[in-house]
């Protein structure tokens, strides 16, 4: 039974860093890419960022360039988000999901995933 679970959520001032994790267990088959989505009340879901390991690309949402960085420790079968100078508008839902790519992952919503419960971020001004 494949798994992700994520951890390390919570609230921040704005300004501030937080540092989100993805436990992933079984066997994750089929899939290419990892990453982080997320999704704020009455907004769609969106790419945040991920990794392509077998590529060594990393992809990046416009908005959390240089201030996000996604990492993974295959070793432990860990994904990880790194979140610098948080702001209010990144305030959502944190999910951690796998799936599969056929080019360059560009942000675009997967057709199949499987994807964790989700963590929250809250960001106050």
């Amino acid at each position: 039974q494949v798994r992700l679970k994520e951890s390390g959520g919570g609230s921040v001032q704005a300004g501030g860093s937080l540092n989100i994790s993805c436990a992933t267990s079984g066997r994750i088959s089929g899939t290419n890419c990892i990453g982080w989505f997320r999704q704020a009340p009455g907004k769609e879901r969106e790419a945040v960022a991920a990794i392509t390991p077998a590529r060594g690309t990393k992809y990046y949402a416009d908005s959390v360039k240089g201030r996000f960085t996604i990492s993974q420790d295959g070793a432990e079968n860990m994904l990880h988000l790194n979140m610098n100078s948080l702001k209010p508008e990144d305030t959502a839902m944190y999910y951690c999901a796998a799936f599969r790519i056929y080019d360059d992952y560009a942000g675009e919503a997967p057709q199949f995933a499987y994807w964790g419960q989700g963590t929250q971020v809250t960001v106050s001004s």
